[in-house]
């Protein structure tokens, strides 16, 4: 297969594709012998070691965020996957009681468990306040550990880290250190999927982290600045797991016209070396079906490259968290975090995930109203003030409606 010139490439001038050819398929190759084949399964599963901490983790793992189906988890297991990542806050809470009631089936030292917990008081920015203490973090996380019914999670993320001033909140640092000691966690670490290069560069820098769950898709703009992130905390020993693979739930549209091919952007995310494993969200056997094929083929073919440069060149559904927005919106609204919520609802058909973001936000029905012009300029050329207009309209459905 032809490797195509990074340079080159973006000379295309398609904006978004330029990290589709910049990783080479010799990678793939390179990474592949490295891999395991499982004495348990009758395949030859791809496996990752995740940084320092010495798992060996199939490439593909389980987002179980929107998945509320036991059987599905009990056959992506029986398939070969053995990491499963929930959060505290996932269906309020039911997706972890969910998960908690599957795996209490199987042995402790067959699977992985990762759960996130995100800190009380943290701003818009992304910092900590006085409302942001360890007691109601460990008290967040006990209620996780309880609906899981373990004694301990191999991960445990703070969730939604997008300023580097968390990465050194002692309060919380300390709480997760102390849970590591008391063997309450294995391994700790943090999700991003705002400003990630900024955050994982200065993660790299300290000894603290373990793993890293952040954003990676072929949709990402600052690509090279994020692999070169990621290239220095795998050179620190911190372990990458890619999470959004596919740009924004599978769709380009809100009408869901036009699908991404999701085989291709697995594999693209894969044939990066530093990417020990992505979290794809399932909600269906079929997506099941055709992940686990990712599992002994992560071989990124001609014609799904040609399938992600033409999804590249549409605006889609993904945010990618620029912050740019925010300083040129007079009302300075989270646009990121409400084109988030844009994105539950019609990427992942999921208003009620959108609903409860919007809630967290105090978004009102109408936050645009002050405004006859919208004065962002998105850098994914979003049209801002349509999509704030459509998506706060969930703030007056009942939520009972939503569930």
């Amino acid at each position: 297969m032809k490797s195509i010139n990074r340079r080159k490439f973006l000379k295309t001038g398609i904006t978004g594709a330029a990290g589709i050819m910049a990783l080479s398929p010799s990678l793939v190759s390179a990474s592949s012998s490295k891999s395991s084949a499982s004495s348990e399964q009758d395949k030859n599963i791809i496996y990752r070691t995740l940084g320092k901490t010495g798992l060996k983790v199939p490439v593909i793992s389980f987002g179980v965020m929107r998945a509320d189906n036991p059987n599905l988890c009990k056959a992506a297991y029986e398939k070969g996957i053995k990491l499963f990542d929930t959060a505290n806050g996932y269906q309020n809470g039911n997706n972890e009681t969910m998960l908690g009631n599957l795996l209490k089936n199987y042995p402790r030292s067959s699977f992985f468990l990762a759960t996130k917990v995100k800190p009380d008081g943290v701003d818009r920015d992304g910092k900590p306040t006085d409302q942001t203490t360890a007691e109601t973090f460990l008290e967040k996380f006990n209620t996780s550990l309880s609906r899981l019914k373990m004694d301990y999670v191999d991960i445990l993320y703070i969730h939604d880290m997008r300023n580097p001033e968390m990465l050194e909140y002692k309060p919380i640092i300390n709480a997760l250190k102390k849970l590591k000691k008391d063997g309450k966690i294995k391994f700790m670490g943090f999700s991003t999927h705002i400003n990630e290069p900024v955050v994982i560069n200065a993660a790299a820098a300290t000894d603290n982290w373990d793993v890293i769950l952040t954003a990676y898709n072929f949709k990402q703009t600052y690509i090279s600045e994020l692999n070169s992130a990621i290239k220095k905390a795998t050179d620190a020993g911190i372990g990458i797991v890619a999470m959004k693979p596919l740009a924004g739930g599978g769709f380009l549209d809100k009408e869901k016209t036009k699908p991404i091919n999701s085989t291709a952007a697995l594999k693209w995310a894969l044939s990066n070396p530093d990417i020990t494993t992505t979290i794809p969200g399932m909600t269906d056997f079929d997506q099941l079906d055709l992940n686990v094929k990712i599992l002994a083929d992560i071989t990124i073919t001609d014609a799904e490259k040609k399938d992600l440069m033409i999804a590249s060149a549409e605006t889609g559904l993904y945010c990618t968290g620029c912050t740019k927005c925010i300083m040129a919106c007079p009302m300075h609204l989270p646009v990121p975090d409400l084109m988030r919520a844009y994105m539950y609802a019609y990427g992942y058909s999921n208003p009620a995930m959108a609903y409860s973001l919007l809630g967290e936000l105090g978004t009102t029905d109408n936050p645009c109203k002050e405004c006859n012009t919208c004065k962002v300029n998105c850098t994914k050329n979003f049209n801002i003030k349509e999509k704030i207009a459509d998506i706060s309209r969930l703030v007056n459905v009942p939520s009972d409606f939503l569930a």
